[in-house]
């Protein structure tokens, strides 16, 4: 049963990241080209919450209570795009660094100034 479950869930989850659109949109923006997308696509979470809100309105004045299962997804989903902004931004600016880093070493080993194992350290002379 307990094996059951678990392809279950494994199989929701891959219908999930591949076919929801904001799974895709999100899966874009977690690559290198996309993390600077990331802050302004936290703007996305306001039509979902305004929907969100819409709908609460909609169900108060006696929509149907299934209503209630779209309110909880547009949260979500307004969630997801609220806090994938600033893990974006944090990865864009460790990458930023590492490709900085990167750069300035190779920068230094083509002008001559790589420090190989036996060289000399200059240190001070006390006497």
């Amino acid at each position: 049963m307990f094996r059951l479950l678990w392809n279950l869930s494994i199989r929701v989850r891959l219908f999930l990241r591949t076919y929801m659109p904001t799974n895709i949109l999100l899966d874009a923006l977690r690559t290198r080209r996309g993390l600077k997308w990331g802050v302004p696509a936290m703007l996305i979470a306001v039509p979902y919450l305004l929907g969100a809100w819409l709908l609460t309105v909609w169900i108060a004045d006696g929509g149907p209570g299934w209503l209630n299962l779209l309110v909880l997804l547009f949260i979500w989903n307004a969630l997801k795009f609220l806090v994938n902004g600033p893990i974006t931004m944090i990865v864009l600016i460790r990458a930023r660094v590492a490709e900085r880093r990167d750069r300035r070493l190779a920068e230094r080993e083509s002008t001559g100034y790589a420090i190989s194992e036996d060289a000399p350290l200059l240190t001070s002379s006390r006497a």
